[in-house]
């Protein structure tokens, strides 16, 4: 196997807790809350990664920690052997890692043109072109838009118009590796076709290596190669796209599949009922974290807490009972 582009080590990243007279009374763990709670991942060149969970899962985060936008309290980032975590000069590191943000018309500037929105790159780094217009109609080529939208303000795009434009911003300097938060957020299901299909156009042309953050499950078996299921800031499952689509392991990525709409009438609806809410992260359970939710739990998963360990399909699942293929079928 070649060497990963992308390894992450025992990621933490926390944020302010209880703050105040409360802060200062509270036990030093609530004082800070874990957004991402000792993530391990491993992602080669040249392949799309999906990380799915519920709102508040700590995805988006994860993505940002990569980029260095939120500070790491643990662990390591290593990106193509460069050490991330080591304070490096994020002003290089972002010419080679790309983000495509969630909100597609808020990061584009109101006060830009298109043409400017996607040279914007070239300017922040001091790279000259001897060309502008025709690299700006270029990219936005391959986004799939024509020159007629060069002049153009962000109002005048519909929201599928303005994700292209910060695909084509993304591309702009050739990175090698492309963060996508929620690429298909807030789109019509046609239009969502559409930004899929340019993200496979994309990854084959370029050979781009992806991380893509989403909660679209519909969307995993057309761009992702392999899936990462996160609950409270950790992974719970790892797996090849078809193993976690057909035959989950972890009982929480099996409630996801199953909430999943499914567009087939004559399907059966066979539905998993999740205890309770979703556990704060200042108040989180004992042992596994999901025991308190979870349909199959017992009483030594309120007492040690899972590690991801090999599943019978190549992938990986923390949980100390773990769903079966024949049980995924039968339920």
């Amino acid at each position: 196997m070649t060497q990963p582009i992308l390894t992450l080590k025992d990621v933490v990243v926390e944020f302010p807790g209880l703050r105040g007279l409360k802060g200062l009374m509270a036990p030093p763990e609530q004082r800070h809350v874990q957004a991402v709670a000792g993530i391990s991942l491993d992602v080669q060149p040249g392949e799309t990664v999906a990380i799915v969970g519920e709102s508040g899962s700590g995805k988006t985060t994860l993505a940002r920690a990569i980029n260095g936008l939120v500070p790491l309290a643990g662990g390591e980032v290593w990106f193509d052997g460069m050490p991330l975590h080591e304070r490096p000069d994020w002003h290089a590191v972002r010419r080679r890692v790309a983000m495509m943000f969630q909100d597609p018309s808020g990061s584009l500037s109101p006060r830009k043109t298109v043409r400017d929105l996607v040279l914007e790159p070239f300017a922040i780094h001091g790279i000259k072109l001897n060309d502008p217009g025709a690299k700006a109609a270029d990219l936005l080529a391959t986004a799939g838009l024509g020159p007629d939208f060069l002049a153009r303000y962000p109002h005048q795009l519909s929201g599928g118009q303005a994700r292209r434009v910060g695909v084509a911003r993304a591309l702009a300097l050739d990175p090698a590796m492309v963060l996508a938060d929620e690429p298909t957020a807030g789109l019509d299901v046609s239009i969502q076709g559409e930004i899929l299909n340019l993200l496979n156009r994309i990854k084959t042309q370029h050979g781009l290596t992806t991380v893509i953050i989403t909660h679209n499950l519909n969307i995993l078996r057309h761009v992702a190669d392999r899936v990462a299921v996160m609950y409270l800031g950790r992974i719970v499952e790892l797996g090849e796209v078809e193993q976690i689509l057909s035959t989950p392991a972890h009982p929480y990525t099996r409630a996801l599949m199953a909430a999943n709409p499914e567009p087939d009438p004559t399907a059966r609806h066979e539905r998993i009922t999740l205890k309770g809410e979703t556990p704060a992260l200042n108040a989180r359970p004992s042992g596994c974290e999901f025991h308190p939710r979870c349909p199959v739990a017992r009483p030594e998963c309120a007492e040690r807490a899972p590690l991801l360990g090999p599943t019978p399909g190549a992938g990986q699942v923390a949980c100390h009972f773990p769903i079966h293929k024949d049980e995924t079928n039968n339920a």
